[in-house]
């Protein structure tokens, strides 16, 4: 390996995890990655002071031009919208390198709500630890727009999710009594599983079938889980408990099919939100390396 590639090796983990949390699928920050790398290829990295500094930078502004992209994109989108996982313990362990709580799925969710421009100031300052005039440079814009941004993105957070917190025990003890009351179904037994401000969003992209928005109330989404799982006595549906993105998630399979993932957030013993990915193609990287017969457990 030539000193060149080395120096990007050594520096990947850090760029994928920027990518990644910019975009939310990995597919996209491999390609951001991989322009970045063209791009390094021909420089001249001699003349290059800091070669860190200069690979997040083109880092980030790639993965800026995509992330508007994909917002105009996604305003056209079948239903909600949900990040997609990275493949465990498979392609990206690196992607943890910084703070784990922000690779989780609910959290890159979360980052939705705010603007490009704002997402990438945050994740420069808040996640990846560059000061406010590093995070300019980067940017390639004044010190105080930086911190204004980051100010706004930390005040959209807040107003986003004022109980958002990562509680890894208590989402696995949650996804446990759901697949419980899903096993032994009854709309007492999972009215009880959820807040009564609750919410489920899912992700079927038009090519499944989903609920196309988000569903508000305990009622109603036991209402909702109550007829899956009638319905799903047809198919004898698996589950298994899995780590995602460094936090709970249940993987449900039918027929020997992966269905659906679903993640949860929580508030004492209640479900406070309840995410469910079923669009095929965010699901694909995932069936790949996971086997059904491993939820034999949680039949």
């Amino acid at each position: 390996m030539d000193s060149q590639t080395a120096l990007f090796q050594q520096h990947r983990p850090r760029l994928f995890g920027l990518a990644y949390r910019m975009l939310g699928t990995p597919a996209d920050a491999e390609d951001v990655l991989h322009d970045a790398w063209l791009r390094w290829h021909a420089q001249d990295t001699t003349v290059l002071d800091d070669p860190e500094a200069w690979l997040v930078t083109v880092t980030t502004r790639l993965a800026l031009d995509r992330l508007r992209r994909a917002k105009s994109e996604r305003e056209h989108y079948t239903g909600p919208w949900l990040p997609e996982p990275l493949v465990p313990e498979a392609e990206h362990p690196e992607a943890e390198a910084e703070r784990g709580e922000t690779i989780t799925l609910s959290f890159l969710l979360l980052l939705e709500r705010l603007s490009p421009d704002e997402r990438a100031a945050f994740l420069l300052n808040e996640v990846f630890d560059y000061s406010h005039a590093e995070a300019a440079a980067i940017l390639g814009i004044g010190e105080d727009a930086c911190r204004q941004r980051v100010h706004r993105a930390r005040t959209r957070l807040r107003e986003g999710r004022p109980r958002f917190s990562v509680d890894a025990q208590a989402q696995r003890r949650m996804l446990e009594r759901f697949v419980a009351a899903m096993a032994q179904p009854s709309l007492d037994a999972l009215r009880a599983l959820f807040a009564e401000d609750a919410i489920q969003i899912s992700d079927g992209g038009g090519v499944v079938r989903a609920v196309l928005r988000p569903l508000h109330g305990a009622e109603r989404l036991a209402r909702l889980y109550m007829q899956i799982a009638t319905n799903a006595r047809l198919y004898l549906p698996h589950y298994e408990l899995t780590t995602l993105n460094g936090a709970p998630a249940l993987l449900m399979w039918a027929g020997g099919t992966l269905s659906s993932v679903i993640w949860v957030e929580c508030e004492g013993e209640r479900i406070t939100a309840i995410h469910g990915l079923r669009h095929p193609g965010k699901l694909a990287r995932l069936l790949a390396v996971t086997k059904p017969e491993h939820a034999a457990s949680l039949h």
